[in-house]
């Protein structure tokens, strides 16, 4: 009895204890569900947000690329690309693996042209000295050619110190090679490789360009420097793009112009005086080589000259040369051979004359001489405007005349309206 009490006390207690279990049981599977759903709630938003901030994270690698400029994507530091046209990018939209792994270089484009100045062999314009010495620590200058001067009594060698600006343009003709060889300063903040790169390559291409100059310089006269000689120019342009293409430069050099060359002033004066003498020297040289080639155009020509004074010629050549002259050449042999027609019938003439009177002059020599003088009185005093007739007389001696300057201005006119 006792057992069957202790048994169903037993089982009562189990019973009991099942439903006390089962209670907890339908609570816990409530909150279970309220949290899984809380949690998938927060996994969802939480996906949407990753999602978004990918979508993000890849649109910010979209770049664009001006008119103006060309791009270049480096991964981990390397260009990437297989062709020229994939690693060289050009204007639009483009996109990259947003930063670190990829990143943007932008370069200006083929054809935009950049300028450096030159001024390093200039004089000091700060100092106002003239009669100083140079200062080589602020005064730049470059030495001109050896010119032989024959005149000069020291060893005939004439070297000459210049003062000279230039102005360099250029372009980046390759991307690749100028980023490659050529070190750039990191950009400062709010500032792009492009506007670094003026001021980052200019020591480069000083350093570079100055040395052509220096080679081309000396390789020229003080006068074509002065006179700022185009091939000045063309020679250092050359010299300096041999050079940036054996460093692998990428830089292709647009034009090297020599804008302003002047002596020291410290030898002002002495220079001033010298282009004086010269271009007198010139003037007087070009008069002359005028005047020379008139007179042998005057004369026929050169080749008439020499074939005229040659002394294979015959006369008949020399004839035939004469009649086929210009104008001014006939004219002139025609005045000559008129010139010695006159000449030599007036001697004939003459020759005549005396060989007639020669025997009445033989008879009455004093008669004939008498003759000859009257004659010759009578053409003189025919030619004379004013006439004064003076007899000697046997008892006076020393005479005085005294006669009036200009007593009849009608004379004079008379004899210009003639």
């Amino acid at each position: 009895m006792s057992h069957e009490h202790n048994h169903d006390h037993h089982h009562h207690h189990h019973h009991d204890s099942v439903e006390i279990e089962e209670l907890p049981v339908n609570e816990m599977d409530a909150g279970s569900k309220s949290l899984a759903n809380a949690l998938h709630i927060s996994f969802t938003v939480l996906k949407f947000i990753m999602i978004v901030l990918v979508v993000l994270f890849l649109c910010s690698g979209i770049f664009t690329v001006a008119p103006d400029e060309r791009a270049m994507i480096l991964r981990f530091g390397r260009i990437t690309g297989d062709t020229t046209e994939k690693r060289i990018l050009g204007p639009g939209l483009h996109w990259a693996v947003p930063y670190p792994i990829d990143e943007v270089v932008k370069l200006p484009a083929r054809n935009t042209v950049l300028r450096t100045a030159i001024d390093s062999f200039w004089y000091d314009e700060k100092n106002t000295y003239g009669s100083e010495t140079l200062n080589p620590i602020t005064d730049g200058y470059s030495i001109t050619r050896n010119d032989e001067i024959p005149d000069l009594k020291s060893d005939g060698s004439d070297y000459n110190i210049v003062h000279s600006k230039w102005q360099l343009t250029y372009r980046i003709s390759d991307c690749e090679l100028f980023f490659k060889n050529i070190m750039l300063s990191s950009p400062a903040t709010g500032q792009t490789l492009i506007d670094m790169i003026p001021k980052s390559v200019e020591p480069f291409l000083k350093a570079i360009a100055s040395e052509a100059i220096v080679v081309t310089m000396v390789n020229f006269s003080i006068d074509e420097a002065i006179k700022s000689d185009t091939q000045i120019g063309r020679e250092t342009e050359k010299l300096l793009q041999r050079k940036l293409d054996s460093l692998n430069s990428g830089i292709e050099v647009d034009s090297m112009q020599l804008t302003a060359c002047i002596w020291p002033r410290q030898v002002n004066d002495s220079f001033v005086a010298s282009i004086k003498a010269s271009n007198e020297a010139d003037k007087m040289v070009r008069e002359a080589k005028g005047y020379a080639e008139s007179k042998i155009n005057e004369a026929g020509g050169q080749e008439l000259i020499k074939a005229v004074l040659s002394k294979d010629i015959t006369d008949q050549q020399k004839e035939a040369y004469w009649m086929n002259a210009s104008g001014n050449v006939q004219q002139t042999i025609a005045q000559a051979r008129a010139y010695r027609t006159e000449v030599v019938e007036s001697a004939k003439a003459n020759a005549d004359y005396l060989q007639k009177l020669l025997p009445e002059y033989q008879k009455r020599p004093q008669l004939v001489m008498q003759r000859i003088y009257q004659d010759a009185i009578e053409e003189v005093l025919s030619n004379a405007d004013e006439k004064i007739i003076s007899q000697p007389g046997s008892t006076t001696k020393n005479r005085e005349f005294r006669v009036m300057i200009n007593r009849d201005p009608t004379i004079k006119k008379k004899k210009e309206t003639k």
